[in-house]
């Protein structure tokens, strides 16, 4: 019965020992000579981004969707302060200025 037991651990001491000089290996290489931004994103990505080239791609799509979003509400003909009508009466369907009485 000890034995049936035995086959059902899993070893993980191999999976959780660290490397000879006591360091975790490294991360994906990064030229020193990559924008700051470049490696800022490839670092903070989780690993989706593996390396520069996409790093670039991902930055010039961002680049473009905040264009298009940026054009979109610059013409766009939302509710604005042109559109907005009064809540109240005009000042000229009120009346006289003899009709305003001061509180």
């Amino acid at each position: 019965m000890v034995q049936e037991d035995d086959k059902n651990i899993i070893d993980l001491s191999k999976k959780l020992q660290k490397s000879a000089s006591g360091q975790k290996p490294p991360g994906p290489y990064i030229s020193p000579t990559a924008p700051k931004i470049v490696r800022w994103v490839i670092k903070y990505s989780g690993g989706l981004v593996k390396n520069e080239k996409q790093a670039s791609y991902l930055l010039l799509g961002f680049a473009v969707l905040m264009i298009i979003i940026s054009i979109f509400l610059i013409f766009s003909k939302g509710v604005g302060p042109q559109t907005l009508e009064p809540a109240g009466p005009a000042i000229e369907e009120a009346g006289s200025p003899k009709d305003i009485t001061p509180y």
